[in-house]
This record gives structure tokens, sequence and C-alpha cells, in this order.
């Protein structure tokens, strides 16, 4: 048992201590976040903590588990979109480029190493779809889609790292009861994750003393897009195709509502808004820690759905589907996050936000 909690302990330890590090070089390169109309916070703030997350966690994986091809495959990809991060928090980047440097990124796990979605398993019947040439692409939009609907929800102190710390939580409980003991090795990857964003969140989460930055949120979404490919997408069960969606649910369904409520009002797709989960939870009463908390608590609500999928029968994992979804799409009608329709009354003022967001 030592042989897997001491390293663990080791990996949150160090996640702590390099993150004042990180902060000090932060104000050196000058990765600062300017409070604008659309953000919560009120002063200037140091970003790229990400940076933090990522080395206490590659130290990590190469010191105390074993090293495969499709591990080195997954470090390697994880250090382009780290880079593709940190240029963003010190210089920014256009959203092209950004969008450039995370296909590269999914395609240095995909050449090389060989790590895709090869297959797909049909949940009404069961049966095995071999993706063949569109194995690339599907991996290409499914490592890009988390990639930046992580990246969407980092609006508030501590939501990014906490989902992505419940998801990777729930990845390592689903290993398990899909292999055992025999996927331990997947398990010790995510809970390594878990460790790292744990000694980094004591710093982040709020009053936050650093932001994860592009650097952290990119790198986040990456790596748990590259880790649901490496270890959930490889069962056969008919359920497979719908469990990483269910964990990552948070991330993937704000950006899928931020898709329809543009849409709907006729705005570009692309254009940022203030009208994300955390944004309506805030306009509603809550202040800043209540919206995290409550985020975190919907993830954890979405993680252990995804566990009992795994469990059930496919006809019982249907009708859970179906009834999660329900629920799911008329929570987000009543909070506001798919139009205008459930928010003409909570029309907040950049400034109620920052007096919100200053509540403890």
């Amino acid at each position: 048992m030592t042989f897997y909690i001491l390293p663990l302990l080791l990996t949150l330890v160090a996640g702590y201590l390099l993150t004042p590090a990180v902060r000090m070089l932060a104000f050196k390169v000058g990765a600062m976040d300017h409070p604008d109309s659309r953000k919560v916070h009120n002063g200037i703030m140091p970003r790229m903590g990400g940076l933090a997350v990522y080395l206490a966690f590659v130290a990590s994986v190469l010191l105390f588990r074993q090293v495969t091809p499709q591990v080195w495959g997954l470090l390697a990809g994880a250090t382009v979109i780290l880079l593709v991060g940190i240029l963003d928090d010190i210089r920014g980047l256009s959203p092209r480029v950004k969008l450039a440097g995370q296909i590269l990124a999914a395609l240095v796990v995909i050449v090389p190493f060989n790590i895709q979605v090869s297959f797909i398993t049909n949940p009404l019947n069961g049966h095995m779809i071999l993706l063949g040439a569109l194995s690339i692409p599907v991996t290409i939009f499914w490592v890009v889609a988390v990639t930046n609907a992580v990246n969407l929800i980092d609006g508030l102190d501590g939501l990014a790292g906490g989902v992505s710390g419940i998801a990777a939580l729930t990845m390592a409980a689903v290993t398990w009861t899909q292999w055992g003991a025999a996927g331990m090795e997947s398990i010790m990857l995510a809970l390594t994750l878990v460790a790292a964003l744990a000694g980094f969140l004591k710093h982040n989460f709020y009053p936050a003393k650093i932001f994860l930055g592009d650097t952290g949120s990119l790198f986040l979404g990456f790596t748990l897009a590259v880790m649901a490919i490496m270890g959930l997408t490889k069962s056969a069960t008919a359920v497979s195709v719908i469990i990483p969606l269910v964990i990552l649910g948070v991330p993937l369904m704000d950006t899928f509502f931020a898709v329809v409520r543009r849409y709907n009002e006729h705005k570009p797709i692309f254009q940022p808004d203030r009208e994300h989960l955390h944004h309506r939870l805030m306009a509603i009463g809550l202040s800043h820690r209540q919206t995290v908390l409550v985020i975190y608590g919907l993830s954890a609500f979405l993680g252990l759905n995804a566990v009992v999928l795994n469990m059930v029968s496919s006809n019982q994992a249907m009708a859970m589907l179906v009834l999660l979804a329900v629920v799911v799409i008329y929570l987000a009608d009543r909070v506001g996050v798919l139009g205008r329709s459930r928010r003409t009354s909570y029309n907040l003022t950049t400034e109620d936000y920052k007096q919100r967001s200053s509540k403890m």
C-alpha cells in the first residue's frame, strides 16, 4: 500500500511547494491576468499556475510510475499543450494559433504513439464499430473539444482545477470497476493528477493567490482527454462511449449549451460571453465560493453516475442516461444557460459580479 500512497503524498507536497515558485516566475515573465468586463476578480493576478501542476505530475510519473510508450505519448503531448498555454499567458495568442497548437498536441499523441479512438461501441446493441480512417479526426475532435471545454470553465478561483480533479478521480474509480488490479497503472496515473491538483488548489481556491491560466486549463483538458482514450474507451461495454462524456459532463455541457445559446441568439459561436454556468449561478444570488462548491457537487454527482453506469445492465444504463439528460436540460433552462428566457430578471453588471465574488 505504501508503494501507492507515498508517491501520491509526495506529488501533493510537490504541487503545494512548487506553486509559490511558479507564482514568483509569473510576476517576472509578465504572465498576469488583468480584470475586464467579463472577469469577476478586481486586481491584477498572476496566472500560469498550471506549470506547478504539470511539474508535480510529470516528475511523479517519471519517478514512480511505469512509463510505457503511451505514457510517453501523453507526456509529450502535454508538454506541447503546456508550451501553448505558457505563450498565451505571457504574450497572448490568437484563437487560430491556439487551435493549431491543440491540434498539433493531439497529433503528437496520435501519430508516433498510436493513442487514438479506434472503435466505439453502439450503446443500443453493444456492437463494436471500427472507425478506420475516421479514427484520427475523431480523436482530434475529442481532444480539442475537451481541452477547450476545461479552458472555458476556468472562470472562478479553483473551479477548473477542482472539476478536473473530480473528473480524474472518477476516471480512477471507473477504471477500477472495469479492470480491477489489472488497470492499476491507469488508476495511479489519474490519481497522480488528482494529487498534483490537490497541492495546487491550496493556493488557487477562493481567494486565489494564483490562477491556472491557459497553461493549466489547456494542460488539464488535454490530459483528461488523452487519459480517457488510454483507459476508458478501451472497454467494449455498451456504455463505454458514454462514460467519458458523463465524467466530463460539466465542462462539456457548459460548452455545448454556450454553442446552442449563441446560435439561438444569432451571436458568433466563438464570441465570449458572461452566461456560462458559473456566471448564471452567481447571477441568481450565490457567492463566489458557493458557486464553485455547487459545481463541485454537480461534478461529483455526474461522476457517481458514471461509476454506476459502468456497473448496471445496458437497459438500466440507457434509462439512467435518459433521466439524467432530462434533469440536466431542465436545470440548465432554469438557471438560464440555454438562453434569455430564464434570465431576464437576473441581469447583473460587472460590479455586481465582483461584489458577489467578494462574498464568502
